[in-house]
């Protein structure tokens, strides 16, 4: 399963400005806002949770929330992610697989999941 999403990085820096920090307890738990740099990378977290939501088929809503998609990083600094025993369980994930970019104005993510499901195709 594959998702991907595209932000315009602009926005998100209106939303901080606007909201300041709350903007970010939204969509992020305290230990991904201490990974946030600024509004670019911020961006860039967004994108990976809409990517991720749009992979399992449901979009963020009801069956899979912003705090469902934990966000963190690896020692190199490579971006990773770790769902919530609820959406571990209820898609039958096994492997997932996040990359994200940033080009001018714009933060993209695509991410990868790989379901226990697959096999049985």
């Amino acid at each position: 399963m594959i998702g991907i999403d595209l932000i315009k990085t602009s926005r998100m820096n209106r939303l901080i400005e606007r909201f300041g920090e709350r903007a970010l307890y939204r969509f992020l738990s305290e230990d991904e806002i201490s990974l946030v740099k600024n509004y670019k990378t911020a961006s860039g977290f967004w994108a990976a949770k809409e990517a991720c939501s749009k992979a399992l088929g449901v979009g963020i809503g009801s069956e899979c929330s912003f705090h469902d998609i934990t966000l963190y990083k690896t020692q190199s600094g490579a971006p990773k992610l770790k769902l919530s025993q609820k959406l571990v369980d209820k898609f039958s994930i096994k492997y997932t697989s996040l990359s994200i970019t940033h080009d001018g104005e714009y933060a993209i993510a695509v991410v990868a999941l790989e379901s226990a499901s697959a096999d049985k195709v």
